[in-house]
């Protein structure tokens, strides 16, 4: 059940942002503006339980689009579409439950992120040895 609709609201944000995130993996300085947004998102949110679970995923997110566009770590087309399209939903005030819900507005947006980050599980892996070895 919760499989289903995390799979769900995947697909409703593909069709709420899809475009966009396809738009803005052509654009890096825009990237770059959008992880300046997703973290200082992450600030506001602070250090609450109730979001630990969304920062870490966010923060690989972050480090993989980062390492794609700097050259170091390649990333599929689809694999960049679908981190951008969890970074766009995550810091979109427009979404399935608006954000000034409080937790339950995030609800979706853990949803989200999580799915993708379930999806791309084997690149995920990929990327984290990846990481491992550049220090």
């Amino acid at each position: 059940m919760i499989k289903k609709n995390a799979t769900e609201m995947l697909e409703k944000a593909k069709t709420m942002f899809g475009k966009q995130a396809e738009n803005l993996a052509k654009h890096e300085e825009k990237v770059r503006t959008l992880i300046s947004s997703v973290r200082n998102k992450l600030q506001r949110l602070g250090q609450s339980q109730t979001f630990k679970r969304l920062v870490e995923p966010v923060s690989v997110f972050i480090r993989m689009i980062k390492a794609h566009f700097n050259g170091t770590h390649k990333l599929a087309s689809s694999t960049v579409g679908l981190i951008l399209l969890g970074l766009i939903y995550f810091l979109s005030p427009i979404d399935i439950i608006p954000d000034f819900l409080g937790f339950v507005g995030f609800a979706d947006d853990i949803s989200v992120v999580l799915a993708i980050y379930a999806k791309l599980k084997d690149e995920i892996s990929d990327f984290l040895e990846w990481e491992r070895t550049q220090i």
